[in-house]
């Protein structure tokens, strides 16, 4: 594929894990994004490949929130990520790990190829597109470029762009990965040292300030440094108004059906941020507030509270 940056991108590979079966026309499908920090394993136990059960197990399965007797649910490892599908770590053309020239990703780069992986799958029409914080970046992206592709939207603790605040946030974490001498230019690899196992350790030290949420060390273990600062850096970039006349305008081009859901002690995207999704994308939004104490991550901790909030949403 063909990058926002202009840069050409191939082969790719797209993991994902799904629950349910797609029914006759199609029209039950719930495309589910996952967070920075999450990958395609959003239910089930632990298993190879994946050290704890899924991220939002007790959500997904049968007669559950997101019933899979009534959808399939598709949940698939973001590009650039470091579970399954293609990234900084995965074997370029040449048959060497992409390493540093692995190239930039938008968060709009990603969401083309998950609509080339519902293309793939032939599922012309989401039922419901669900995301939480990167997650929810790309929700909104697949219903501002792909209205007539979502019928219903699920936006937790997210934001429309990010604030230079957080910028300066992500930067310090990407600056702790690329100071660690191990870095090796983000050509690490093959390399005897293991990779800047430290500064990764830092940058999460540094998330958790703001994000709560997962032990560092789990982190560490098995996510890779490169993809780490691809996908901060995407984040970082996002802006739904980019060439589209600005926020408001981006929202406002939005279809579906929206659910938008805060977290009351989220410091990394406030609950004035979805406060402002919502007064942007009118009136067919419905605005929950949660009230956690575990911060941004209240988004993966608080089941128990999202349960209706599901529910309804793909009601």
């Amino acid at each position: 594929m063909r990058l926002e940056s202009g840069q050409q991108l191939g082969p790719i590979t797209i993991a994902y894990e799904s629950w349910g079966q797609r029914n006759a026309s199609g029209s039950n499908g719930v495309l589910l994004l996952h967070g920075f920090s999450g990958d395609s394993h959003a239910a089930g136990p632990s298993g190879p490949g994946h050290a704890s059960g899924g991220w939002w197990d007790g959500l997904i399965g049968p007669g559950l929130a997101i019933d899979t007797d009534r959808y399939v649910v598709i949940c698939p490892n973001v590009l650039g990520g470091c579970q399954g599908s293609t990234g900084p770590g995965s074997q370029a053309p040449d048959g060497s790990p992409w390493g540093s020239r692995f190239p930039p990703l938008s968060i709009r780069d990603q969401v083309e190829a998950e609509v080339e992986l519902a293309e793939r799958l032939n599922i012309a029409r989401w039922h419901a597109v669900i995301g939480g914080s990167m997650g929810g970046m790309r929700a909104m992206e697949w219903a501002i470029d792909h209205p007539e592709r979502v019928s219903r939207l699920v936006l937790l603790a997210t934001t429309a762009r990010c604030s230079a605040e957080t910028i300066a946030f992500h930067n310090c974490q990407i600056q702790a990965i690329r100071q660690d001498p191990a870095f090796l230019g983000g050509d690490f690899y093959d390399h005897p040292q293991g990779g800047p196992l430290a500064g990764l350790a830092l940058a999460r030290s540094i998330a958790r300030l703001i994000y709560g949420g997962e032990e560092q060390h789990g982190i560490v273990e098995r996510f890779d440094a490169n993809s780490y600062i691809v996908l901060t850096e995407a984040m970082s970039g996002h802006d739904v108004g980019r060439d589209r006349g600005g926020v408001a305008k981006a929202l406002g081009r939005i279809t579906a059906r929206v659910r938008v859901v805060s977290l009351s002690s989220d410091r990394l995207f406030p609950p004035q941020r979805q406060r402002d999704i919502a007064r942007a994308i009118g009136e067919a939004v419905t605005f929950s507030s949660i009230d956690s104490p575990d911060g941004h991550d209240g988004f993966l901790s608080e089941r128990r509270q999202l349960q209706p909030i599901l529910r309804q949403s793909l009601g």
